[in-house]
């Protein structure tokens, strides 16, 4: 199963991609707004998050797919909805330092959005970022997500410190 777009693939994640996997999540960028990637990351961890991935994925729990370019078969980066309760999807992304600031994340998130639309008929659709973290607040409102608010102390990070996290919505009908 695949979604494309104009330039991108989302393909659910392959074993082969444990080495480009691992690469990408070397960025501290990506260690630093994910609280669950750990690091360093090693390609031990990569062979262990696709195993769940793919677990996630036949259960109908969760759909993790990797975002790869379309025309050189990169690895662009990683998007997911988790299936929460009330017909909710739960989304979160990253992308590899090459690929940001081309509108990956943006035309990624519009494409599984829709998806979990048509397809998981989720009614709503949400994600969390970090307060700090603007980029991603960026992508989600170029997705047309919403703000709603601050959830105190909802994310906890790696060294067990716990930090507030900015919450947006966004409603099938308020899809582009």
């Amino acid at each position: 199963m695949e979604l494309r777009t104009n330039g991108l693939i989302l393909r659910p994640w392959e074993l082969d991609d444990a080495p480009a996997l691992t690469a990408a999540c070397q960025d501290p960028e990506i260690a630093r707004w994910i609280p669950v990637i750990p690091a360093p990351y090693t390609e031990e961890d990569a062979y262990s998050y696709l195993g769940q991935a793919l677990e996630n994925w036949n259960r109908g729990e969760a759909y993790n797919f990797a975002i790869v370019d379309a025309e050189s078969g990169r690895l662009a980066g990683s998007i997911a909805v988790r299936l929460t309760r009330f017909s909710t999807g739960h989304f979160g992304y990253w992308i590899a330092p090459e690929a940001r600031g081309r509108g990956v994340a943006t035309e990624a998130l519009n494409a599984l959005c829709r998806w979990g639309v048509d397809t998981l008929d989720l009614k709503r659709l949400e994600l969390l970022t970090d307060p700090e973290n603007v980029g991603s607040q960026r992508v989600a409102e170029k997705a047309g997500f919403r703000r709603e608010g601050i959830l105190r102390s909802s994310l906890e990070y790696r060294d067990g410190t716990r930090r507030d996290s900015v919450i947006f919505s966004l409603l099938p009908e308020e899809l582009a």
